[in-house]
This record gives structure tokens, sequence and C-alpha cells, in this order.
């Protein structure tokens, strides 16, 4: 099933970096990343591979399991990229940080995920 690039992004900030049950976490990494995807954080480092991501993407949920993230404007594309810019924080409350993540994909999935932290709007 091919997906647009703007839904990978998406689907990577909700159901894999927003998602604290780890079997549907890694349901959504199997169907959406490519086995040897790279995630690039600039907190953790490099992680390859499909098990690395779902890992580091469970370590980061468990930090604050109450966050949610929200799209502060609609996915950009641009050729084989996206990038979404989005914010954090418990619902009902201001956000406490911001980020944007930045997406290459290749046949309808993500090959690399780049993070980077941003002030907060």
């Amino acid at each position: 099933m091919s997906q647009t690039l703007s839904t990978l992004s998406l689907r990577n900030l909700h159901d894999v970096f927003g998602e604290i049950d780890p079997v549907r976490r890694r349901a959504a990494i199997d169907e959406i990343f490519h086995e040897d995807a790279v995630f690039y954080d600039p907190n953790t480092g490099i992680h390859r591979g499909r098990n690395e991501i779902d890992r580091i993407a469970g370590v980061i949920k468990a930090t604050h399991p109450d966050f949610q993230y929200q799209p502060i404007s609609p996915p950009e594309e641009l050729g084989n990229s996206c990038r979404v810019r989005w914010v954090s924080g418990s619902p009902g409350k201001p956000p406490a940080y911001a980020g944007t993540d930045f997406v290459i994909a290749q046949d309808g999935k993500i090959t690399a995920v780049y993070l980077f932290m941003d002030k907060l709007p």
C-alpha cells in the first residue's frame, strides 16, 4: 500500500513516536519504514533499522507517556521528502517543546527521519 509523504510523516509522528502501546507502535514501524531506515536524533544520535527505531521510540515515549504531538502546520512535501512542524505536551497544557521532522521516503516507505528541535512558537 503506497502512502503519500504527508501521510507517512504524520503516521511517524502519531503512530510511532506518539504511540504508547509497543505492539501497535511496532506494527506501524513495520508498515511505514524500510527495513534499513535511519532515525537521526540530535539528543540520542543515529538509530539504524526498524528494531532500533522501535527501541528509541519506546524510550522517548516512556519519558513523557501523556504527551501528544500536534502538527502546527500542514506537512510540506518536496520531491521525495516531507517536513512537519509540531509541538508536544500534556493535553490541556501549553506545549513543552517543539520540533520538525524531516522525512525522506522511497517506494512508499520511510528511509530516513531527521529530527530538529525548535523553539516553541
